[in-house]
């Protein structure tokens, strides 16, 4: 009998998942060629190396919503992380696909956010020629950055699901919605919304910005009125549903999918969070106050290139981006204290 590795046994074992699911033996692999692992999979070694990396150890003290908040329950880039790779991974475990890919995903799609949320990428989108966009720089963290600029190595199904992972203004399951290439992707990419029009509500609660009566009555008529209730309709539903929709042939439709009434109210609870909170967020003066200091600091290093950290400083690149690189990968409370340094 050939003896043969942990490694081939486990991607042995990943001929029982379903026909469609994603083969860490069939990967379209990694850019630079590397010898196997004899222990885990391509899949689970791109996990390892997402976990280990500095970004993501960065997530702990990046804001999710709100800026400098006071309390230890709210939400950071983090938590988040570990809510949508928890939920990912329940689906894909249901529906029989690639738990390893989608948990890789999962935990790497938030990388490339910036310090004080969606204000942070705001500021930024406006003073980087080309624009900034968080999804982008993710994937720029595990290619470029990461691992003192040489970056992570990743296999291309996990930063094709990084990169594809964002929602933007798409309502949800709209035409756009799946273009990303794998199912364990797009089961990431539900996960990510089950997880913010979820956890979103409760901070915004607890913030003051809303009240729990002020939410739509069709919504928790349908999702029910708390968190774990909400979170179990939706993923229950999503599952559902997918299930039989993974054994048909619908080329260029998601696959990943729910109910239409399920579907309705998840899309009014997202627009009221739009609506209540992510805009109104925006126009706060913590807000007004994040957008000055990534403003100050990208003019800062602009100026001043040579006090880039070596891993930010890729010859290859225009400055702008360099920049660009550093400001996004600082953690609130870093850009709070390289602000007051250079005022």
């Amino acid at each position: 009998m050939v003896d043969i590795t942990i490694r081939e046994r486990l991607e042995q074992a990943e001929g029982r998942l379903h026909p469609r699911a994603a083969r860490s033996s069939k990967s379209r692999g990694r850019a630079i060629v590397e010898n196997p692992c004899p222990l885990r999979t391509d899949f689970q070694r791109d996990r390892d190396r997402i976990i280990f990396s500095y970004a993501f150890r960065r997530l702990k003290h990046k804001t999710q919503v709100f800026i400098a908040p006071l309390g230890d329950h709210y939400v950071t880039r983090l938590t988040h992380t570990l809510e949508v790779a928890q939920i990912a991974r329940t689906i894909s475990r249901a529906l029989n696909l690639n738990e390893d890919l989608t948990e890789a995903i999962a935990l790497g799609h938030d990388l490339g956010h910036t310090p004080f949320g969606h204000m942070g990428e705001k500021a930024l989108n406006e003073l980087l020629p080309g624009g900034f966009r968080h999804y982008e720089q993710s994937l720029r963290v595990v290619e470029h950055i990461e691992n003192k600029g040489k970056g992570l190595n990743l296999t291309w199904e996990v930063k094709d699901g990084i990169l594809n992972h964002s929602k933007g203004d798409l309502d949800i399951l709209e035409e756009g919605w799946n273009n990303v290439s794998t199912l364990e992707g797009e089961v990431v990419k539900m996960a990510d919304l089950v997880a913010y029009i979820n956890h979103d509500v409760e901070d915004s609660i607890r913030a003051g910005l809303i009240t729990q009566t002020d939410l739509p009555s069709s919504t928790t008529s349908v999702l029910g009125l708390t968190n774990s209730q909400r979170i179990n309709t939706l993923v229950t539903d999503i599952v559902q549903h997918s299930a039989l929709r993974l054994d048909e042939d619908n080329p260029g439709q998601p696959t990943i999918i729910m109910s239409n009434r399920i579907l309705q109210a998840a899309g009014e609870l997202r627009e009221f969070l739009f609506e209540r909170v992510y805009r109104a967020s925006l126009k706060t003066d913590e807000a007004t106050k994040a957008h000055e200091i990534i403003k100050l600091l990208y003019n800062y290093f602009l100026r001043h290139p040579e006090l880039l950290p070596e891993e930010y400083n890729l010859r290859e690149d225009p400055v702008e981006r360099c920049v660009a690189d550093y400001v996004a990968g600082m953690t609130d409370s870093y850009a709070l204290m390289m602000a007051q340094r250079i005022m």
